[in-house]
């Protein structure tokens, strides 16, 4: 049934992408602005409050989607509208690609305004290579975020498991950040991020090492991603890299300050066209998942009835 269930999500999503109206997450995303704004005022907040926000806005939406998912009518159809909900594999597309095809024509503004869309660092300055190195990244990074993730913990926890790993890794990129207002506020959302991620992040980077240059990428994986600042975005990004033969990391800009990031896999540095590729990645990606889940299912079923 899970294999049926992420095909069907899977579908939706390429067939209908993100809604445009009236999407659950813009909803989510306002009311966490409204709560930490009470939650963290002046951004004092501690830690404990920022666990507090975190628990009232994840707690009782995952409470009431374990009870859904278990009715007998309703609990499908149900599971997979939440799953289509918090994957973004089309929404990865329709970001990253506009970007590679200004590229192509060369306009570099619009491709910054296109990457500045995805990042969170800052973009007006970066040349043509800076773009396409910022934007594969993203795709990287959110191939697990967006995708993975989700779909790991749906197998684990169903509709109830894909939308609490989709709330916390919101609202992780909403409060998740080292700055004086989200520092202590943020930590539980941060922390509770980095366990969630643990496993997808590193079934993630074996996935892109499976269909990429797979020798390179395990390479880059144990080599490289312990010296990325974030535990889980390291393993993704080096095999990613490793698997795509391009070089990411860096220097970057965040909030008007250049940071020095460690380099990442081997090769050319990243052109427009390495977009598409990354996007391939991920989106093969998730068919060999699906691949994986539905040979799983026909394995237990044949078990059971051996």
């Amino acid at each position: 049934m899970s294999a049926l269930l992420v095909a069907a999500a899977l579908l939706l999503d390429a067939l209908l992408g993100e809604p445009r109206r009236f999407h659950p997450l813009a909803g989510f995303g306002r009311l966490a602005v409204w709560l930490e704004a009470r939650f963290n005022l002046d951004g004092r907040g501690h830690r404990l409050h920022g666990a507090a926000a975190l628990a009232l806005l994840v707690v009782p939406g995952v409470a009431f989607a374990g009870w859904l998912q278990q009715q007998p009518v309703v609990g499908a159809a149900f599971s997979a509208l939440v799953l289509y909900a918090a994957i973004g594999l089309n929404s990865l597309h329709r970001h990253a690609e506009p970007v590679a095809a200004a590229l192509a024509r060369g306009d570099l503004d619009a491709a910054r305004a296109g990457v500045s869309m995805m990042v969170s660092r800052d973009t007006a300055a970066l040349d043509a290579e800076g773009v396409s190195r910022a934007t594969v990244e993203s795709v990287l990074e959110n191939g697990n975020d967006a995708v993975f993730g989700a779909l790991f913990w749906f197998l684990v926890a169903g509709a109830a498991g894909a939308l609490g790993y989709r709330l916390v890794n919101t609202l992780d990129a909403m409060w998740g950040y080292k700055t004086p207002r989200y520092l202590s506020f943020g930590w539980a959302a941060a922390r509770l991020d980095d366990g969630l991620n643990f496993a997808p992040a590193r079934l993630t980077a074996l996935s892109y090492a499976l269909l990429g240059r797979t020798r390179l990428a395990l390479a880059c994986w144990r080599t490289q991603a312990p010296a990325w600042d974030s535990p889980n975005a390291g393993p993704v990004m080096a095999a990613g890299a490793g698997a795509l033969e391009v070089r990411l990391g860096g220097a970057a800009v965040y909030h008007g300050q250049s940071e020095s990031r460690p380099a990442l896999g081997q090769g050319a540095a990243p052109e427009g066209g390495d977009i598409a590729r990354a996007l391939k990645l991920v989106r093969h990606g998730a068919l060999l998942w699906l691949a994986v889940f539905a040979a799983a299912a026909l394995l237990v079923w044949g078990v059971n009835h051996a």
